[in-house]
């Protein structure tokens, strides 16, 4: 059976079937209510939640502390707080991968959106709460598992093989997650300040019910979905291709996990720089240092158009840079980031570099993640077996959980190092990624290619 769309030669916006708008869509409110809680989980958990009068009748707390501090110790309100948003940020990148799993084999890929959508908007509700703030987070880790691990491979699933716009479709997908980004730490960050924590968490729960209405609204102009009934047709046995490029993509991974660490820093470490190193003073102004995020998140959408243009120009032209190619300029450019920050110290005054110093980090960060994270989601979606095709999304989402987990060790070098070796690290794992994938790309590229298309290339995988 084909994994084909329903609506693939109806043309929307940009040229693009009008089911991606709808899975964008969907995404956009789903970000909106995941970044707009996470921009308030650490700070509600360390000003409210953990303080005496409040952990008590959070259900099942002692006991889940317990477990927390064999591992850890004891540890104060805020590095418990710390503790638990990293627990909750890693486990909501690892159930994609189950996620995609169940929607791949038994339950189908638009029923697990739909359940993990409901999930998600019960556990943002649930905040309102402090008796069922760990039920919260529970929902909100199985929510996140099913939908992001069911909604992102409908994406491929609206192009056929040879159609070179899925690359592209995926860039725009992407705008989608970063409008997101971008308002979600405004609006609910406002609302916690003016109305208090609950209004915010509220408006994250009636994100993701918009969310669902958008997706189930737009149910006819998505992918025609996989049934329990037809799943046993799709468990054919992998030819020796389809081995070959699992195998591959397997072999690439570790390449990804190291791009995400130097990204994940960003959401890490790079605040307490920020915090330590940076004037955040414009004229009479002082910048909060949570904005940088909302920065962060909506610079993508700004570069997006230019280079989008730019590879339909190399395209016309014969020349745009094959998928493998973009991943490694990607890791490049962004390891090219992470050295401007190691050079901060060079224009600071009294220890500190100007705010426009982040601001063209951000800028340059983002071409880098844009020519990698989407064209990284695009490879391992359009090459990975229709039947295996959420799971290996999985496992491409995988690779964030384990970078965070390992960006967690290295900020632990913050305060023992100077801040230029301690970006500088960052460079050489990032950079390192970069040139493996640049050397190794003729070779990946071949392994990657359909048997079938040999002759004629796709032009994903050119070298």
């Amino acid at each position: 059976m084909s994994d084909k769309a329903t609506d693939a030669d109806r043309p929307g916006l940009f040229d693009h079937p009008r089911g991606l708008w709808v899975l964008a869509g969907t995404e956009l409110w789903e970000r909106i209510s995941f970044h707009g809680m996470q921009a308030l989980l650490v700070l509600y958990m360390a000003g409210e939640l953990l303080l005496p009068g409040h952990v008590e009748h959070v259900a099942g707390f002692g006991r889940f502390r317990a477990v927390i501090e064999q591992v850890t110790g004891p540890m104060s309100v805020g590095a418990l707080a710390a503790q638990v948003f990293g627990l909750y940020t890693g486990f909501i990148y690892f159930t994609p991968v189950i996620g995609g799993a169940i929607g791949d084999r038994l339950l189908g890929r638009r029923t697990c959106v739909v359940a993990g959508g409901v999930l998600m908007a019960a556990g943002h509700f649930s905040l309102a709460l402090d008796e069922t703030f760990l039920l919260a987070l529970l929902l909100l880790i199985l929510g996140a598992g099913l939908l992001r691990g069911n909604l992102q491979p409908q994406v491929k699933a609206l192009y056929a093989e040879e159609d070179r716009r899925s690359a592209d479709a995926f860039q725009l997908y992407y705008v989608a997650i970063n409008i997101g980004a971008f308002l979600a730490p405004l609006i609910t960050g406002a609302l916690a300040t003016i109305y208090g924590w609950h209004t915010g968490f509220a408006f994250a729960g009636f994100g993701m019910v918009i969310g669902l209405i958008v997706y189930l609204a737009g149910q006819h102009l998505l992918p025609v979905d996989f049934r329990p009934d037809r799943a046993q047709a799709m468990r054919v046995p992998l030819d020796r291709g389809a081995r070959r490029r699992l195998i591959t993509l397997w072999a690439i991974w570790p390449l990804v996990i190291c791009f995400w660490i130097a990204q994940s820093q960003v959401w890490n470490v790079y605040n307490l720089w920020a915090r330590d190193h940076l004037d955040m003073r414009i004229g009479g102004f002082t910048v909060p240092i949570p904005w940088l995020q909302a920065v962060d998140g909506i610079a993508p959408v700004v570069v997006m158009p230019i280079f989008l243009a730019l590879w339909r120009w190399q395209a016309a032209r014969g020349a745009e840079p094959a998928v493998i190619t973009k991943m490694g300029i990607g890791c490049l450019i962004f390891g090219a980031g992470t050295t401007w920050l190691a050079a901060a110290s060079l224009v600071s005054v009294d220890g500190r570099a100007p705010v426009a110093w982040a601001l063209a980090f951000h800028l340059l960060s983002n071409i880098g993640w844009l020519y990698f994270t989407p064209i990284a989601l695009a490879l391992f979606a359009m090459k990975s077996p229709a039947s295996l095709r959420g799971t290996m999304i999985g496992v491409n989402s995988l690779a964030v959980f384990f970078a965070s987990i390992i960006s967690g060790r290295l900020g632990g070098l913050y305060e023992a190092w100077s801040p230029a070796a301690f970006w500088m690290l960052h460079t050489a794992i990032v950079g390192a990624s970069g040139l493996a994938l640049l050397a190794l790309r003729r070779s990946i590229g071949r392994a990657l290619e359909d048997q079938e298309h040999t002759a004629r290339r796709e032009s994903l995988v050119v070298v």
